[in-house]
């Protein structure tokens, strides 16, 4: 009997562990930009669950998606790939961006009539051209009225979403890219985002949890994707704290992970810590090396590289050129901490700024473990 229990014991846990492990989200951003050098063909996708196409954008009059034939092509191949994989990975594209800005998103929410345009022709588009869903990356809502209307839009998209569904095939999947935190913003008016809303209409969240510190903060190196931080409330670990405190299921929240690093001058090259002083940006356009970037660097610059245990991070220092990002060892921590948290899962921005797929394959690796 003793034994008979102990079995039904591990059978369970297994089970579980099977059920919770295939509910995994696993995810990545393909930058568009890179589709001469990094072609959808070249995507590993078996590391991924989940693959979003970045970006497209609607008309800012219309608020339609007017597609043009060589990002139809893309499009196509950007499917073709993904669903490619024996896992049948699902494949998403995602409106807007940091560089589309906010203000089209606010004049499109803002009213009845821009958000079903808008709404229609992104599950128009998503079912042209065979994706799984639609991911929305305002960058960012900025104001209590635009919070408001965010929250409209999502539910109106859901309720459409549904009805294309219709009980003959899946709904497409509805996600978003969120700021690191819930309702605390570094800049800007007082606002929080909708969360009965977002629990209620969205898939799951993406948080993007990266860019703290940065080219607009020369006076300091800083970790910009810490995973702690014991002086303020620029981490992941606050970050994702403050969207589990509002009331987002964990089954809803994907931590997000930097494939590049950021980078400043030194003052004084014998202080070099993270927090050490600084006097401006270092290598990098605007501050900023890929992944791949910062390997090459630390090879040839012969840099010496450190780990900070207090923020979670790695730092590289040649001369007075510093740089701060994520290596295998942080993302391994990381991945670990999201598992342990309970949050859904991860992703990264973006896929084609890693060096040999080196920190994709360790997440994947330390996810599953």
């Amino acid at each position: 009997m003793a034994e008979k229990s102990f079995l039904t014991m591990i059978i369970t846990i297994y089970t579980t562990f099977t059920i919770a492990s295939a509910n995994s989200i696993r995810g990545g951003y393909y930058p568009s930009w890179a589709q001469s050098s990094f072609p959808p063909s070249a995507i590993k996708t078996h590391l991924f669950t989940h693959l979003y196409y970045a970006f497209l954008s609607p008309d800012a009059v219309s608020f339609q998606f007017n597609i043009p034939a060589d990002t139809q092509l893309l499009l196509t191949n950007f499917t073709a790939a993904v669903h490619a994989s024996r896992r049948r990975v699902k494949a998403l594209f995602s409106v807007g961006g940091a560089s589309e800005g906010a203000a089209l998103f606010s004049r499109m929410a803002s009213t009845s009539s821009s958000r079903a345009a808008f709404i229609r022709s992104s599950i128009q588009t998503a079912r042209r051209f065979g994706f799984d869903g639609v991911d929305l990356d305002w960058e960012f809502p900025e104001d209590s009225g635009d919070m408001r209307n965010l929250g409209l839009l999502l539910q109106e998209w859901r309720v459409e979403v549904e009805k294309d569904g219709g009980g003959r095939r899946p709904p497409l999947l509805l996600t978003a890219a969120v700021y690191y935190s819930a309702d605390a913003f570094l800049s800007g008016a007082a606002r929080a985002y909708p969360v009965d809303s977002i629990v209620r209409n969205l898939d799951w969240i993406n948080v993007m949890n990266y860019d703290y510190r940065g080219a607009w903060d020369t006076a300091a190196t800083g970790a910009h994707a810490a995973l702690f931080d014991p002086r303020s409330n620029l981490s992941t670990s606050f970050g994702l704290g403050s969207w589990i405190r509002v009331g987002v299921p964990k089954s809803k929240i994907i931590m997000g992970l930097p494939l590049y690093g950021r980078t400043w001058r030194l003052r004084d090259r014998s202080d070099d810590g993270v927090g050490a002083p600084a006097v401006g940006v270092g290598p990098g356009e605007g501050g900023v090396l890929t992944y791949a970037e910062v390997v090459r660097f630390n090879r040839e610059e012969k840099a010496k590289v450190a780990y900070d245990r207090e923020t979670v991070s790695a730092y590289s220092v040649a001369g007075t050129s510093w740089v701060g990002y994520d290596d295998a060892m942080v993302v391994t921590v990381k991945a670990r901490y999201a598992r342990r948290l309970g949050l859904r899962g991860y992703f990264f921005w973006a896929i084609s700024y890693d060096h040999n797929w080196t920190l994709t394959t360790r997440a994947a690796l330390a996810w599953s473990v």
